[in-house]
């Protein structure tokens, strides 16, 4: 099932709130005939535009082929929280790669917000970033937990960003009391995140990268001079860089077998007025300790944007149902408040939560498997790659070396194998195990 097109019109953006608050951004030419690049990178994301952004400011000539439209996947439709630290926390990095590997890798996801805002400014991109995300704890162990570990990243990396939350106060500041606490996390933040790819790709074309809109990749030839084929041309290269994450597919084996795709879901509500002070107190992004996390954060015309929901298929459930549930579980309060949007999309994650950074082929790299922690995550590993084409590699290579083991079962069996191990998850959520 090719799930470019399975769930979506082609070339289009799903019906979100981000694709009726878009900036402008023209079409862009579908390739034709043969091109000769330095590098081709397949995917418009913010993988993919971060990459090309970095390289042609490097000088090298870069092509970007899209299957439909700059953002068109997750980079997207997603939550838009530009999250601290790793998708695994420093406990696990520390126990997995050793404690000097974890404090670089912490280093580079303070990079990474820091890459963000950055280009953001330097671009004057159409997108404003909203600093704070807080996250929000179902239980009184997780509450603890969640504190102690703002005491180790203090202690132990210097971050000092981390605000604890008793029960009042994420009630004051989530208008929720289904929380036990939590912590506010100052030194992070969240973004409209389909006008920060538009402004990627802006940037990106500014500085001399061309990009191939409904230009779906068929084929690449690994080797010495890599090719990759689309339906109507193809691109003769040096390098080529994969950054199609959850809808890479089977274009390359090796990638597929260690990051599988996954959908998640957002509603949009008519816009609450003043009624939103009610439901987050301050501007920031929230998300809470469910293994199917539920996130939410108001957009800038003060519509609730609530994330969450599970979904056992590769085709887009009843959105609006399968969001309203966890939405109102939290704010039983918006009962009966109108949705205007809804919205799938899909990511990609890994056995291990980080990261796949890969070199799959000759002349071949690859970076996905951001398990839901890729706004910030994603934008460095374009960086990293454009900065590893141009013979820096130390970053990637870092990224490269945790272990990244195959999902078990193959193509075949792996979607089932899933379905059993989020079932699980989803009863331990209810029942409180």
């Amino acid at each position: 099932m090719n799930l470019l097109h399975v769930n979506d019109r082609a070339g289009e953006y799903p019906p979100s709130h981000y694709a009726a608050t878009r900036a402008e951004f023209a079409p862009c030419p579908a390739l034709r005939g043969e091109v000769r690049a330095d590098v081709c990178i397949v995917g418009a994301g913010y993988t993919g535009l971060s990459a090309a952004l970095h390289l042609a400011e490097k000088g090298l000539s870069v092509v970007v082929l899209e299957a439909h439209r700059v953002g068109f996947g997750a980079s997207g439709r997603n939550g838009g929280q530009v999250g601290s630290g790793q998708r695994q926390d420093q406990v696990w990095l520390e126990k997995t790669v050793g404690r000097e590997d974890a404090h670089k890798m912490w280093a580079l996801s303070e990079d990474a917000k820091a890459l963000v805002k950055d280009l953001v400014a330097r671009h004057a991109m159409p997108v404003t970033y909203h600093p704070g995300i807080a996250h929000a704890c179902w239980s009184d162990a997780e509450v603890r937990e969640t504190h102690a570990y703002a005491e180790k990243l203090h202690r132990d990396y210097g971050y000092d960003q981390l605000e604890p939350l008793d029960r009042d106060g994420i009630h004051r500041l989530i208008g929720s009391k289904v929380y036990k606490g939590g912590e506010m996390d100052r030194g992070a933040g969240h973004l409209h995140p389909l006008n920060y790819a538009i402004g990627l790709a802006r940037a990106a074309q500014k500085a001399g990268a061309v990009i191939c809109e409904m230009s779906e990749v068929t084929r690449l030839d690994p080797g010495a001079k890599p090719v990759v084929h689309t339906a109507q041309g193809r691109v003769i290269c040096d390098q080529v860089l994969l950054a199609a994450n959850g809808y890479l597919g089977e274009l390359e084996p090796k990638v597929a077998a260690k990051v599988m795709p996954i959908n998640n879901f957002i509603v949009a509500t008519e816009p609450l007025g003043d009624r939103a002070a009610e439901i987050l107190a301050e501007p920031v992004a929230v998300a809470d300790t469910k293994f199917v996390v539920n996130y939410w954060r108001l957009s800038e015309d003060h519509r609730l944007l609530f994330g969450g929901g599970e979904s056992y298929g590769y085709r887009f459930p009843d959105v609006i149902r399968t969001v309203s549930k966890p939405m109102l579980e939290v704010y039983p309060q918006l009962k009966g408040t109108r949705i205007d949007y809804a919205w799938g999309g899909t990511l990609a994650i890994t056995i291990n939560r980080m990261p796949c950074f890969t070199r799959p082929g000759m002349n071949v790299m690859s970076a996905s498997g951001y398990s839901g922690h890729g706004v910030a995550m994603a934008t460095l590993a374009g960086k990293l790659m454009a900065e590893a084409v141009a013979g820096n590699a130390g970053g990637f290579d870092l990224m490269a070396s945790l272990p990244q083991p195959r999902f078990p079962g193959g193509a075949a069996l792996r979607w089932p194998l899933l379905v059993l191990a989020m079932t699980w998850y989803s009863m331990r959520d209810r029942i409180g195990i």
